[in-house]
């Protein structure tokens, strides 16, 4: 790549970053408060297993929003399921994950 288009190429990307800051400091956000709600759901998952309805008692979300991060940790081997409780999962932390 030439040095003019390497120019053009970071005007450009400039640009675009100016354009769409709203979009950008939103998504931004969005994902701090995820990363801050996993790393309560891993603080209550610390010393034993949990169901969602005790994970959701423990960080103070609502059960639907708690059952929505353990499915997205499971999909990313970050929980697993333990043994069935009552009619409920029990998830603990993958062994990675407690590090």
């Amino acid at each position: 790549m030439s040095t003019e288009e390497t120019r053009n190429r970071a005007e450009l990307l400039k640009r675009l970053r100016e354009q769409h800051q709203a979009s950008v400091s939103a998504t931004q956000a969005l994902l701090k408060e995820l990363q801050a709600i996993r790393k309560e759901i891993r603080h209550a998952m610390q010393d034993k297993p949990l169901t969602v309805p005790e994970l959701a008692a423990a960080t103070g979300l609502p059960a639907h929003e708690a059952l929505w991060h353990i499915t997205a940790m499971k999909k990313y081997n970050l929980v697993t399921e333990v043994e069935l409780d009552d009619g409920y999962y029990r998830y603990r932390l993958a062994e990675e994950t407690k590090q």
